[in-house]
C-alpha cells in the first residue's frame, strides 16, 4: 500500500489519539481541513486523493512533510485500496467529489455518479468490514435546490437541480440508508457555499477575484440575483472538527447544515470584489443564465449549534479580504491552473 507511515510523536504533550482519513485531501475544502487538523489537534491524518483536475497536490505543499500527515495517491473507487486504508483509521471524512456544476451540465453525470455515488458506496462497504468510530460524509447544500422556505433546515425537501447536485443527494441518502440498515456511525454534513484560499478558479468567488486582478470582465450569470449562504472555509474546517469531537451518540444518523444564516447575491459579490481591489464597476458583464440555476440558498444553523456548539465566526467581508489577499499573493498558483494545456 503506497502510504508513508507517520513517525510516533508526542504532540501537545499527548500521543495522537485518532487516525483520520480525509478523502479528496488535495481538494479545496479537505486540504484546508487537513491543515486545520494538523495545526489544532494531535490527530494523525491520511490524505487519499486521485489528483484529478480538482485535486492539486500543491494545496498541501506546505504541510506534506508534516510528521503526522501521510499521503496516498489513489481513487476511492479502488475497492481494494480503500479497504486497506480504511482498516487502519478511526475516523473517515469523505470529501472526495466531482464538484464542477457546469461540467456536470455540459458533459452529463456519468463521472459524477462514479465518484460521488459509487465511491461513497465503496467506502461505506469498507467500514462494514472494518468498523470505524465515525464516518462523516461531506454532502452539499446543493441537494436542497432552490429554497422553498428560509432559512433551510435539515428537513427541507431535497430538490437537486443539476447532475452534480443529484449525485450528491444520492450519496447523501445512501449514507443515511447505511446508518438505518447497518447501524453504522454515519454523520451527513451539508456545507453551504464555501470560499477562501486555494479554491479552484472555476468557482464564482475566485473567478471574480482572478478576473478582476487581470482586469478582465467579471462574468455574472443572468441578472446576478441568485443568492447563497457563503461560508469561509476555515469555519467549515472548525465545524467538521467539532463533529469529530462531539460524542457519537449525539450525531450518529444526523444531517447537519454548516452555514452562516446570511445570504448574499452573486451580483453583490462581484461589487464587493471590485471594491476591495479598487476596480471599476464597468467590469461587471452579464452572460446567459446557466441551466438548473438555484435562486436562493440560506441555511439554518440551529441544529449544528445545538448538537456540537459550533457556529461560524467569519463575516463575509472579513473572509473576502483574506481570500483576495491570498489570490493576489499567489498569482502563480491560479495562473498555472488557468493556463491552456
Amino acid at each position: 500500500m503506497p502510504i508513508r507511515e507517520p513517525e510516533l510523536a508526542l504532540v501537545f504533550g499527548l500521543v495522537s489519539s485518532k487516525r483520520v482519513l480525509v478523502t479528496g485531501g488535495a481538494g479545496f475544502i479537505p486540504s484546508n481541513f487537513i491543515r486545520h487538523l494538523l495545526a489544532n489537534t494531535p490527530y494523525e491524518v491520511i490524505s487519499l486523493d486521485a489528483l484529478t483536475y480538482a485535486g492539486n497536490v500543491e494545496n498541501l505543499a506546505d504541510v506534506m512533510s508534516h510528521e503526522r500527515l501521510s499521503f496516498v495517491h489513489g481513487d476511492i473507487r479502488d475497492a481494494d485500496l480503500v479497504r486497506d486504508v480504511a482498516a487502519e483509521v478511526d475516523v473517515i471524512v469523505n470529501a472526495a467529489a466531482e464538484s464542477h456544476v457546469e461540467k456536470s451540465i455540459l458533459e452529463g453525470g456519468s463521472e459524477f455518479v462514479r465518484t460521488n455515488v459509487e465511491g461513497t458506496q465503496i467506502l461505506l462497504d469498507a467500514i462494514r468490514d472494518a468498523p470505524v468510530e465515525r464516518f462523516i460524509l461531506i454532502s452539499s447544500s446543493e441537494v436542497y435546490g432552490t429554497a422553498e422556505r428560509d432559512p433551510m433546515d435539515e428537513e427541507h425537501p431535497l430538490n437537486p437541480r443539476s447532475p452534480y447536485a443529484a449525485t450528491k443527494a444520492g450519496a447523501d441518502r445512501l449514507a443515511y440508508a447505511y446508518w438505518v440498515t447497518y447501524e453504522l456511525p454515519i454523520v451527513i454534513v451539508r456545507p453551504f457555499n464555501n470560499y477562501g484560499p486555494r479554491q479552484h478558479p472555476e468557482k464564482v468567488v475566485p473567478r471574480f477575484i482572478t478576473q478582476a486582478l487581470e482586469g478582465r470582465p467579471l462574468t455574472i450569470h443572468g441578472d446576478g440575483h441568485a443568492s447563497r449562504d457563503w461560508l469561509y472555509v476555515d469555519d467549515d474546517a472548525e465545524a467538521i472538527e467539532a463533529i469529530i469531537e462531539t460524542p457519537i451518540d449525539r450525531v450518529a444518523g444526523q444531517v447537519l447544515n454548516v452555514a452562516t444564516g446570511v445570504d448574499i447575491s452573486v451580483g453583490r459579490i462581484a461589487e464587493l470584489v471590485l471594491d476591495v481591489l479598487g476596480k471599476p464597476s464597468s467590469l461587471k458583464t452579464h452572460v446567459p443564465e446557466r441551466p438548473g440555476q438555484v435562486d436562493r440558498h440560506i441555511g439554518s444553523t440551529e441544529k449544528i449549534e445545538r448538537l456540537t456548539g459550533w457556529r461560524a465566526r467569519t463575516s463575509f467581508e472579513e473572509g473576502l479580504e483574506r481570500t483576495v489577499a491570498w489570490y493576489r499573493e499567489h498569482a502563480s498558483w491560479w495562473r498555472g491552473i488557468l493556463a491552456p494545456v
